[in-house]
């Protein structure tokens, strides 16, 4: 049994990102892994002031939801994030967050497999490149984890578009297999 944690970065109810990621908790959760998704809907994330304080204090000197976020990643085997896809690049509250867990960085982790699931109105195979390779960015500052899967469901805009499209029995499938 692994801890999953899903982060939903999508501000939108119904979003098509969100029903993927409620796809791949299910999925997880079918084979017994204990999964928590957190959405960023209702939540604080401030930006970064770049201060630093957070590598002293091992947490982030702003008070908002970030630095509970932040420890339930760090207690993670496995950490998939859901965006939407914005201009070509991941939601601007999926950047903000993984900004701001900077904290992190000189802390110990457990997870290792990180998953990125996208959505986009935009159907093109290289629609998600550019959020792939900003997390991988992130995923750089933690050699003992890696880029474990994505998913990428294009042409879908309009709230809940994705309804019947078969990438959410994928996003099940991914999420059984971690």
């Amino acid at each position: 049994m692994k801890k999953v944690i899903v982060i939903s970065t999508s501000l939108r109810r119904g979003s098509n990102s969100d029903m993927l990621a409620d796809k791949f908790v299910e999925g997880a959760k079918a084979v017994g892994n204990e999964v928590e998704k957190i959405s960023l809907v209702g939540k604080e994330i401030q930006f970064c002031k770049g201060c630093f304080g957070c590598q002293k204090l091992g947490k982030c000197v702003i008070k908002d939801d970030v630095n509970d976020i932040m420890v339930k990643v760090m207690e993670a085997d496995v950490v998939c994030w859901a965006t939407p896809i914005y201009y070509y690049e991941m939601s601007g509250q999926m950047k903000t967050l993984i900004d701001r867990m900077n904290a992190m960085y000189e802390q110990d982790y457990k997870f290792r497999d990180v998953y990125l699931l996208t959505t986009a109105a935009e159907d093109e195979e290289e629609t998600p490149k550019r959020a792939e390779i900003g997390l991988t960015g992130w995923i750089d500052c933690y050699p003992k984890s890696h880029l474990a899967g994505t998913l990428f469901c294009g042409g879908v805009n309009e709230p809940r578009e994705i309804e019947g499209n078969s990438k959410l029995q994928d996003a099940f499938e991914l999420g059984k297999n971690v």
